[in-house]
């Protein structure tokens, strides 16, 4: 199979589906024969009875656009989906469960420089299934906020797992220093970046409260999706206050390599921030 590191996603994939194909083509099934068909029941999501001819995927000039790597289209056998289609599927699934599920590597957090701090949230468990404990810190936390950024600045950017945590380790390497040294050619004072652990977007606005900056950036991971399990967004607000409307927030969002590289997002990113700190303004109420 080769060397497993260094991959992309689609190259990960295509590897997993091959060697499962291979495997399949050198198994004791015996020639001709096939899996029987699954009942109705088992396939609600398809109106096509079981034992149905098999159809191919459309021609190019037929087929939907997949430019944002949707599954539409794709052709089928009998009643299923054709092997490789499914096999991506799981291959697809599985990643993002992972990103979901799993925690960010504390190496990536220390070459980067960044303390760590948690939210009210014990566990992963709990993170999930209680949002609202993700927006909040206990005193301790706050405590250290408060000590890493004794002084109000102009912007503040720091950096939370969400629910991806594969975005924060794609992204932020290239990210957060592309970023940083934009707000220094901004002519921005900045506090001290940190990371985040179990951290929802709203927990910004206690950030904020915390250490008087008058922007605050969060750099977080996005709800994986099943082909971009690496996208990170920005949430940016100017004077963020405890329980203020969502739409007061300014958001830059499909960071990672199918998207808005990091790099550039890093660039871009200063020259927003630069902005919104000179209008007083983010979300809804910026006039631009």
């Amino acid at each position: 199979m080769g060397d497993w590191n260094n991959v992309t996603r689609e190259e990960l994939t295509e590897r997993v589906v091959s060697a499962v194909l291979a495997e399949l083509a050198a198994s004791s099934l015996p020639s001709g024969a096939q899996l029987p068909a699954p009942r109705a029941a088992e396939v609600p999501w398809m109106n096509i009875a079981p034992g149905a001819p098999s159809s191919p995927a459309p021609r190019a000039a037929e087929a939907p656009p997949q430019a944002a790597g949707g599954r539409i289209g794709i052709g089928r056998s009998g009643a299923r989906l054709r092997t490789r289609d499914w096999l991506a599927f799981r291959a697809d699934h599985a990643a993002a469960r992972d990103a979901a599920f799993l925690d960010v590597d504390p190496a990536l957090l220390e070459s980067l420089a960044l303390p760590a701090t948690v939210t009210r949230c014990r566990d992963k468990d709990e993170f999930l299934t209680r949002p609202d404990l993700g927006r909040t810190f206990p005193d301790e936390s706050l405590a250290q906020i408060r000590a890493w950024n004794p002084k109000p600045c102009d912007a503040l950017v720091y950096a939370a797992d969400g629910l991806s945590s594969r975005a924060v380790e794609a992204n932020l390497p290239d990210l957060l220093p592309m970023l940083r040294d934009g707000l220094t050619a901004q002519g921005l004072t900045m506090g001290q970046s940190f990371f985040v652990k179990y951290g929802r977007v709203a927990a910004m606005d206690a950030v904020a409260e915390a250490t008087g900056a008058k922007v605050v950036c969060v750099l977080l991971g996005e709800r994986p999706g099943l082909g971009s399990p690496e996208s990170m967004s920005a949430y940016i607000a100017y004077g963020a206050k405890v329980g203020m409307p969502e739409a007061y927030r300014t958001v830059v969002s499909n960071i990672y390599c199918g998207g808005i590289p990091a790099v550039e997002a890093g660039a871009y990113l200063a020259e927003l921030i630069a902005v919104i700190h000179r209008e007083q303004a983010s979300g809804v109420n910026r006039k631009g």
